[in-house]
């Protein structure tokens, strides 16, 4: 009789909460900063908050934030639906009435551009924005805000779980939530 021994997996690479909300007080600072709020570069700040507030307080993919449809996200309840892995459809709750906030003034800002595209999140031509133009964006964030670590965007999907489970939320509902 054989016995095979499973090795250790590595623990996935999480971001302290602390980083967090070191890179999201940043970037709410750099937005104070602003006096125009007609100029692209405000825009563009309202647009890369709301992204990493969707990773954090969702634990979404990245690929998942790049695909939402405008259809799919109504802020008055708090819903986004999710196209993930293998078309699987699920529905994701927004509770944080900040995040909310700042994606309202998001689809204010991006109105007119945004009535003339299916997806949610757009790009500076009104083209859907792309997996590695969020990787880059987070990237730049984490070295102007001083975070020492390399963050990715599927650490905030670990994060997002490892937060839930020292909460003391069920496994087997993180894991749902995740799918």
């Amino acid at each position: 009789m054989r016995v095979a021994i499973k090795e250790p997996k590595n623990l996935p690479n999480t971001i302290q909460l602390r980083e967090i909300k070191k890179v999201l007080k940043y970037l709410y600072r750099q937005k104070e900063q602003f006096e125009d709020k007609n100029i692209y570069s405000y825009k563009a700040l309202v647009r890369d908050i709301g992204i990493i507030e969707i990773l954090f307080t969702t634990g979404i993919r990245v690929s998942e934030v790049c695909n939402i449809k405008r259809e799919n996200i109504n802020l008055q309840t708090g819903i986004i639906i999710i196209q993930g892995k293998g078309n699987k459809e699920r529905v994701i709750q927004i509770c944080d009435s900040e995040v909310k906030k700042t994606l309202k003034e998001y689809i204010n800002l991006f109105a007119n551009q945004l009535k003339e595209n299916e997806y949610f999140l757009i790009n500076r031509l009104g083209n859907q924005i792309l997996e590695q133009s969020v990787r880059l964006m987070i990237k730049k964030y984490q070295k102007e805000s001083g975070v020492q670590k390399h963050i990715t965007p599927h650490m905030f999907r670990h994060s997002f779980a490892t937060l839930l489970l020292e909460e003391g939320v069920d496994i087997r509902y993180i894991q749902h939530m995740l799918v």
